[in-house]
């Protein structure tokens, strides 16, 4: 497991946004869901009870995913980057050469990844390909849809 989780300012506040309303308001709301269903009576036939601790199990089991990650975080910051080359936060301009389109991706962590924004995880087999690539460079892609080839036709920092 590695040492820290390289996310962005946004990233990381969107995931302390994302704790504060799962400890402040999920967890209250499904304690007292706990407690009304406890009051229904026996707890061996009881449907609601057993559906709310198997949400609450579910709850902190998140919760502890996110305050993992957070502990491990490290927020990038415009100097911790390089700039001639991709990096994680590097938003890169492509050539799809097979299809002649022209695409671009912001390289994030996992964490962050929402393939709607085009921000690729550095895991994926796009982002982990194009670690490394400078302006020019062509990048070939086994993906399971086939082989991918691209150029890089400009990369700049997301932050």
């Amino acid at each position: 497991m590695p040492d820290y989780i390289y996310l962005s300012q946004d990233g990381y506040d969107k995931l302390k946004q994302e704790l504060e309303e799962l400890k402040g308001v999920k967890r209250p709301e499904l304690s007292k869901k706990i407690s009304e269903a406890r009051d229904f009576g026996d707890l061996k036939e009881n449907a609601e009870y057993h559906a709310a601790k198997e949400a609450q199990a579910v709850l902190e089991t998140k919760i502890l995913q996110l305050e993992q990650t957070m502990s491990r975080a490290k927020i990038l910051r415009k100097n911790d980057i390089a700039t001639d080359i991709v990096t994680i936060l590097s938003q890169v301009r492509l050539k799809d050469i097979n299809r002649d389109l022209e695409v671009e991706y912001t390289l994030v962590a996992p964490e962050e990844s929402d393939f709607k924004q085009n921000k690729i995880s550095t895991t994926s087999p796009v982002g982990k390909a194009l670690l490394g690539r400078k302006k020019g460079d062509i990048v070939e892609i086994q993906v399971p849809a086939g082989l991918l080839k691209y150029e890089v036709l400009d990369l700049k920092l997301s932050i």
